[in-house]
């Protein structure tokens, strides 16, 4: 027991500086998933238009893509435009969500969202960092998922999966999401932010796993300080 929890002990180990392997290397990391997921450039989640994308981007917080998939062809349904969204009654807006998750927020930043698409820019859905941000229930990583698939701009979105696995890697050190943001744009050239952070949630997804990472197989394990420290 004492050896299994030492194990894990070290497995979640906190780091304080970066791993000078993956950072120096980054141009082959970045090569890597080119190649291991060149289709993988746009979010997974369905959408018509920028206010889908992102209602369902809030609902995927601290829930899956996959789910929300099933929820908002029915959702979208029933709330066709941001007004309607606007005028949505709080409960059953709760009640039509409710699969997602932490629902009552939900439901009530979307309302207030679209509220304040509608009352203060005119129903049109903003196209930088600075509006969208200001949206209620809208952080840097939704702001940015809109940005990167509707207006086609360079951003790295920081989800679970560019969360766990840039710090897996070494290329921060920071927990906080906006910090580990600025960090990769420090490291990874602009014209590739958008497609790096789409592709290495793509890898979270297939060999970075959550709770068992497939080191065994992973083509990143000798520039990657997690997978060196625990194989």
């Amino acid at each position: 027991m004492k050896n299994k929890k030492s194990a894990i002990q070290k497995r979640d180990h906190i780091h304080t500086v970066i791993f000078e392997p993956a950072v120096s290397n980054i141009g082959k990391i970045i090569k890597f998933l080119n190649l291991e997921y060149p289709d993988d450039t746009h979010t997974s989640l369905k959408n018509r238009n920028a206010f889908q994308l992102l209602v369902a981007t809030i609902l995927s917080a601290q829930s899956t893509d996959k789910l929300v998939n099933k929820v908002t062809p029915q959702l979208f349904k029933k709330y066709r435009t941001v007004e309607d969204f606007a005028g949505a009654d709080l409960m059953e807006l709760q009640q039509d969500i409710k699969s997602t998750g932490f629902f009552r927020n939900k439901a009530r930043n979307i309302i207030n969202c679209a509220k304040d698409i509608t009352g203060r820019f005119d129903g049109k859905m903003p196209d930088n960092i600075e509006d969208l941000t200001s949206l209620h229930g809208v952080g840097r990583k939704t702001a940015n998922v809109v940005l990167v698939n509707v207006f086609d701009r360079q951003a790295i979105i920081v989800d679970t999966h560019v969360k766990r696995i840039s710090n897996r890697l070494g290329l921060t050190v920071n927990r906080d999401p906006v910090k580990i943001e600025f960090d990769l744009m420090k490291i990874i050239p602009e014209k590739n932010w958008s497609d790096f952070s789409h592709r290495l949630i793509a890898f979270g997804r297939s060999i970075c796993l959550a709770k068992k990472p497939r080191c065994s197989i992973c083509g990143l394990l000798k520039y990657c300080r997690y997978g060196q420290e625990n194989t």
